[in-house]
């Protein structure tokens, strides 16, 4: 497994952006599938995004789809999150995510993160 630290969450106004960082630990980052999650109190985590091991490939939810953009940065062991055209429902704890299938399925991740609050106010 892989130890994951998001950060960069906060309060921002509708409209505006945040960029959420995923910082890995251990030589073989490189290796994962990586995702992002969102989960709002009551309800089920929510698939947002998922990114190749190369970093080539990219999946995103309809729901977030033209508005946010996954990256990772191997040397760095980190995955991002730029988030734009934020709206309020998109407020939620974000968890991002390691696995080995490219899967929209929570399940298939092995290791998460701790979360990162995210508020966008309307």
């Amino acid at each position: 497994q892989v130890q994951l630290v998001e950060s960069g969450g906060g309060l921002v106004q509708a409209g505006g952006s945040l960029r959420l960082s995923c910082a890995a630990s251990g030589r073989t980052f490189s290796s994962y599938i990586m995702g992002w999650f969102r989960q709002v109190p009551g309800k089920e985590r929510e698939f947002v995004a998922l990114i190749s091991r190369s970093g080539g490939a990219t999946v995103y939810a309809d729901s977030v789809k033209g508005r946010f953009t996954i990256s990772r940065d191997n040397a760095k062991n980190t995955v991002y999150l730029q988030m734009n055209s934020l709206k309020p429902e998109d407020t939620a704890v974000y968890y991002c995510a390691a696995g080995t299938l490219p899967s929209r399925r929570e399940g298939e991740y092995d290791s998460w993160g701790q979360g990162t609050q995210v508020t966008v106010s309307s």
